[in-house]
């Protein structure tokens, strides 16, 4: 496809687009992926900690896979200089910042920083509300790639859309401003439906409350259930209350702007491994950025394994760019000591034209769990008067994407420094830096299909056993001419 050039209105940033694309400024037509200082760290960061997590990135495979973004959350400032500028804390970083990004840099990675559209962030530092276009320009300067702007002590300026996209829209044409790329990700927590207005100002935006490392418990502090219409989003919010949030909403999921579903909690010791399986596989089904939450320095074999599956994250780097549909939600007796159980059917069309299925068993008991072949292809019949889906007389192989999950002794190889450089067939690991996602998928790198296990026969029903609190994630692909083939697989 041609790709345009165009200067965005009033700045100096040039812009390169292709036709019919929505990234307001060229940037992050799939999820960011990275890792984020605060689920882990909060306050407690210093240059240490971001070198010796760059390094990790880098050596655990994670940067190959597509985590290559290294973001400094709050904390980092102690205030403004005479001229108004922000200024380092020079005892967390006693080099300074742009030393400290430089050689981030060298690593191969990008470098994101943190501040809020309000007069203090949230953990009562500087903001920078009113300081917008100074801060951006200083950031440029430093090199960074990436601002994460949360919503704290903004000064009564939300309410309604209005008032909050102005406000996040000044600092949005500030960094188009520098005249250096810098990935504009939005943190207002689902304010006034960003997800109406966003995406012509942001690259992403958060669509609920703030994460908790919990699967299901519920917590007052997190009042919304829907996200349409929630005005006070709170926090401590379960991996299932912001997951159902975002039934209603991902249709608003598009390339270059992304709904947020908030950082990964993978590794924090809050949730079964089932349970982190779940989570991590339906934020990268939902397109939902993949931001790293936890100590990488003490990762254990299984998580890492977790986060390295790269025939799940092909789901969320997919230049389809969307986010899966709940085909249908229905109660269930085993319930957990919340009173909470429920069973959910989940689909997504692949920009390839593979279907994705996910079921989502988060009852209290292991179950055998089905979905017809008419449920899977509902939105497949012609719009307007009703066609039968012509995918309910086709058969399909059924890939699993977690029977190829990373073995525990594969794991710790990877953790000590012992394991060999991924190979090109390899099963369990993937360069995405040497061949994308999309490219592998039309090559059939075997690593980005799991297992096949099966096949649905036309207007079958797809049924897997399915533990408490996991999924089944399964790829189905048109036998007809797109069966892959031994000699075809990388």
């Amino acid at each position: 496809m041609r790709i345009a050039a165009v200067i965005a209105a009033g700045t100096g940033l040039t812009i390169a687009y292709a036709p019919g694309a929505t990234s307001y400024n060229g940037l992050n037509l799939t999820p960011q992926m990275g890792w984020n200082t605060w689920n882990a760290f909060q306050c407690n960061v210093n240059e240490t900690l971001l070198l010796n997590t760059a390094k990790s990135l880098v050596s655990l495979g994670l940067k190959e896979l597509g985590y290559d973004y290294l973001i400094l959350d709050d904390c980092w400032s102690t205030g403004r200089n005479d001229s108004g500028y922000l200024v380092e804390d020079t005892v967390k970083f006693p080099n300074g910042m742009k030393s400290l990004i430089s050689q981030v840099h060298s690593y191969g990675l990008k470098f994101g920083i943190y501040s809020s559209a309000g007069l203090y962030t949230c953990g009562r530092y500087p903001g920078s509300l009113g300081y917008e276009q100074k801060d951006a320009d200083l950031w440029a300067s430093w090199g960074v790639d990436y601002l994460k702007y949360d919503n704290c002590y903004n000064q009564g300026q939300s309410g309604t859309p209005k008032l909050s996209f102005d406000r996040y829209n000044v600092m949005s044409k500030a960094l188009n401003a520098t005249g250096r790329p810098i990935l504009y990700s939005m943190c207002n927590w689902g304010q006034d439906n960003p997800f109406d207005w966003a995406y012509t100002i942001a690259n992403s935006y958060r669509m609920s409350g703030d994460i908790y490392d919990s699967f299901s418990r519920p917590d007052p502090r997190c009042p919304c259930d829907e996200a349409i219409g929630c005005s006070f989003a709170g926090y401590h919010c379960s991996v299932l209350k912001i997951l159902n949030m975002m039934a209603s909403i991902g249709q608003r999921t598009q390339s270059g702007s992304f709904n947020d579903m908030d950082m990964l909690e993978v590794g924090n010791a809050g949730m079964t491994d089932s349970e982190y399986v779940t989570h991590f596989s339906m934020w990268a089904f939902m397109s939902s950025p993949l931001l790293i939450g936890t100590n990488l320095l003490s990762l254990s074999p299984g998580n890492l394994a977790i986060l390295s599956n790269p025939a799940v994250i092909a789901l969320n780097q997919d230049p389809s760019a969307g986010a899966a549909v709940r085909k249908w939600r229905y109660p269930v007796a085993d319930t957990d000591e919340y009173g909470i159980g429920e069973i959910a059917l989940w689909t997504r069309t692949m920009d390839n034209g593979d279907s994705v299925v996910a079921l989502v068993n988060a009852g209290n008991a292991s179950r055998s769990m089905n979905a017809t072949a008419k449920d899977l292809f509902i939105d497949q019949g012609t719009s307007g008067t009703y066609t039968v889906a012509a995918e309910l007389s086709e058969e399909f192989d059924i890939y699993d994407l977690w029977a190829n999950r990373m073995g525990e002794a594969e794991a710790g190889q990877i953790l000590n420094g012992t394991a060999e450089v991924v190979a090109m067939n390899s099963t369990t690991r993937y360069n995405s830096t040497r061949v994308s996602y999309a490219d592998g998928l039309k090559a059939n790198a075997t690593a980005l299909f799991g297992k096949k296990i099966g096949r649905l026969s036309a207007g079958g029903t797809l049924t897997a056993t399915v533990d408490r609190r996991s999924l089944g994630l399964f790829r189905l692909r048109k036998v007809e001419g797109n069966k892959l083939r031994k000699r075809d697989e990388l």
